[in-house]
């Protein structure tokens, strides 16, 4: 399953945490970039497109053609640069066919207008189980992993996974699953399922927490069996669901999370400006509880 034609090349963004992926085909020069950021300063309401620009970089430095800005899911703790980049490079937006529920529960909570999204409206394709993906001559296939959100999506392309949130690396453990319509035992399930593909296989995760290394996004199923913290091999789905029960209690909100889903929603969109023609963030105050 191994793809020597295809190139991977992570970008690390220090402040929240997120690796973006530009996925290359060699043959061809066929592009996807995977889950790329947005920057955005919460004190001065300013976005900026400096992490989004080094992925256009490398990409023009490499003369790429991107096909492909695809997303693992609408993400809570930064901003999608997705239509910066379409705006820019090209290629069209995909991202897991459950965002449908994700966008109904949360443009009820920021109040938005129903009407702006028609079965997903704002990404160009609803992806799901088994849908493939030509980045050039290589396929991309997704696989539905549900259970930090419901709209989780991995890309499995050759030997490479690109699993966003399901996984993080091994001594990190797993993500959050008490988002709306998450789930700890669908996340549990959607990992085995994951560790279950052969061992050898490369799983690229979509952040990385550090403590005392440096980042990393990249690891074998072989090395998550062995040493995930959270749900390596002998850990049971009880004992996991019990875990992250645990441990989302008194898991703060993401800093950006109530930001950044407006946008993500909308595939990566800011929201309209108003008449004043300037455009607005909405903060819905006391929906979510503090941690206890």
């Amino acid at each position: 399953m191994t793809h020597p034609g295809l190139s991977i090349d992570g970008f690390h963004d220090p402040q929240t945490g997120t690796v973006s992926y530009v996925v290359a085909d060699a043959a061809t020069g066929c592009a996807a970039i995977i889950d790329p950021v947005l920057d955005f300063d919460g004190p001065s309401g300013r976005t900026s497109g400096a992490s989004a620009q080094r992925l256009m970089d490398h990409v023009n430095a490499r003369g790429l053609s991107v096909e492909w800005i695809l997303e693992t899911h609408a993400h809570a703790d930064h901003l999608s640069a997705a239509r910066h980049l379409q705006d820019r490079v090209g290629g069209r937006i995909g991202i897991g066919r459950n965002i449908r529920e994700v966008q109904r529960h949360f443009s009820g909570i920021y109040n938005l207008d129903p009407g702006e999204f028609p079965e997903g409206g704002h990404f160009d394709r609803l992806l799901g189980e088994g849908d493939e993906i030509r980045i050039g001559q290589s396929v991309a296939t997704v696989l539905e992993v549900p259970g930090h959100t419901p709209a989780d999506v991995a890309y499995r392309i050759g030997d490479a996974v690109f699993a966003g949130d399901t996984l993080f690396m091994p001594d990190v453990g797993t993500a959050r699953a008490d988002f709306p319509g998450g789930d700890a035992s669908a996340l549990y399930r959607s990992i085995r399922r994951l560790l279950d593909l052969p061992p050898a296989t490369r799983i690229f995760v979509c952040h990385d927490y550090p403590r005392d290394r440096e980042p990393r996004w990249a690891c074998t199923v072989a090395e998550q069996r062995a040493g995930n913290i959270h749900v390596r091999d002998g850990i049971g789905e009880d004992r996991f669901v019990a875990m992250r029960a645990a441990r989302d209690a008194v898991l703060k909100l993401p800093a950006l999370m109530l930001p950044s889903l407006q946008v993500n929603i909308r595939g990566g969109r800011l929201p309209p400006a108003d008449g004043n023609g300037i455009a607005y963030l909405r903060i819905p105050l006391n929906i979510f509880a503090a941690p206890a």
